[in-house]
């Protein structure tokens, strides 16, 4: 029978020499856990020093990718110092198009792999470009280089302006890079054929009609994207969709007032869409100024044009919030969209007072 006092004596506790030996198996293999915790316990300085290097250079990577472009100064001559009406509007559509695939990052809206996918700013930019793209582009095939109605259609511009209206997300063949490029190549071919020396070789007619076949379109572009912005807090609007017209019919049912608002995660989309926009307008605006002057200072409406480009030039003023700020209208914090859709609106004013100008000079 044991001795009683030895149910309360204290059991020995296991030194440092024997743990080791207890640890291991029959066959002397370490346990599993014990050699994962060492690992990770004297390799966690090191790779949590890689880790923040990495987000540090994606971060650093989706910054310099994310930055918007300058305006750049709109050629008004060919290379070799001559004057051709047309050449600054082809020339700049084609410096846009070639900042839209060579920049930073290259064209990043059909990208699938980080860091890029991540991104939402730059794309919403891209697209307001591609858009602006897309409309000169049209009008150039359409109005800017035919004589009138029945003219034939330039050759490179039938290529050039389907393929701008390729999807702009596909990154499967063929990309939307390629048709993109193709486009380009198209434009940077009729821009050669307009300055060469051969008299039946491309046009660009710079009439007043021509002119306000663009501007009506960048009329709409503006008071879409102005009513978008504005929508960002939320209003109830007037339904004005018949415009008050007797015999006018929808082909839906509406009701009287509309609300409209902005989903929350869209508003910074929409505000860089609407900066992407005003900055290809403004852009080729500068270019029409050169383009069209003879028209512009025969219908007195020169100066109309120079304040649509003030007011642009104002609405892509650098935002100093690292943030897309959605106050209310009186609130204590601002509403960037609210005051790019001022901008916005004060220009598109200005563009149907140049239409006017243009049609009755």
């Amino acid at each position: 029978m044991p001795h009683l006092a030895s149910w309360f004596r204290r059991k020995p506790t296991q030194t440092s020499a024997q743990a080791p030996a207890d640890t291991r198996g029959a066959a002397g293999a370490p346990a599993p856990a014990a050699t994962r915790s060492g690992f990770l316990h004297r390799w966690r300085w090191p790779l949590g020093a890689v880790a923040l290097l990495l987000f540090s250079g994606c971060w650093a990577l989706c910054w310099w990718w994310s930055r918007e472009p300058e305006v750049f100064y709109v050629s008004d001559k060919t290379p070799d110092g001559r004057v051709v009406v047309g050449y600054s509007t082809v020339d700049t559509l084609t410096r846009v198009i070639s900042w839209l695939l060579d920049k930073p990052g290259g064209y990043i809206s059909n990208d699938v792999m980080p860091p890029s996918v991540f991104l939402d700013n730059m794309p919403s930019f891209e697209f307001g470009v591609v858009v602006q793209c897309r409309d000169l582009a049209r009008v150039l095939r359409q109005d800017y280089s035919r004589s009138q109605s029945q003219s034939i259609e330039d050759k490179d511009l039938i290529v050039a302006e389907p393929d701008l209206n390729y999807t702009n997300d596909r990154w499967l063949v063929p990309s939307t890079e390629g048709k993109y490029r193709e486009a380009l190549e198209a434009l940077s071919r009729y821009k050669t054929r307009l300055i060469d020396a051969n008299p039946n070789d491309a046009q660009f007619y710079a009439r007043a009609d021509n002119l306000r076949e663009w501007l009506a379109v960048v009329e709409r572009r503006l008071g879409s994207l102005s009513q978008r912005l504005a929508a960002s807090v939320g209003q109830v609007r007037v339904n004005t969709d018949l415009g008050g017209a007797r015999a006018g019919e929808s082909s839906r049912p509406s009701t009287a007032d509309v609300v409209v608002k902005t989903p929350w995660l869209e508003i910074d989309d929409v505000f860089y869409e609407a900066r992407g926009s005003a900055w290809a307008i403004l852009l080729f605006l500068r270019a029409a100024q050169f383009d069209f002057d003879r028209t512009l200072q025969d219908k007195n409406a020169v100066v109309s044009l120079r304040q649509i480009i003030r007011e642009l030039e104002a609405a892509l003023a650098p935002v100093r919030s690292p943030i897309i700020l959605n106050g209310q209208e009186y609130g204590l914090f601002p509403n960037h969209s609210l005051v790019l859709a001022s901008y916005l609106s004060r220009a598109q004013s200005a563009v149907i007072d140049l239409r006017e100008l243009l049609e009755r000079g």
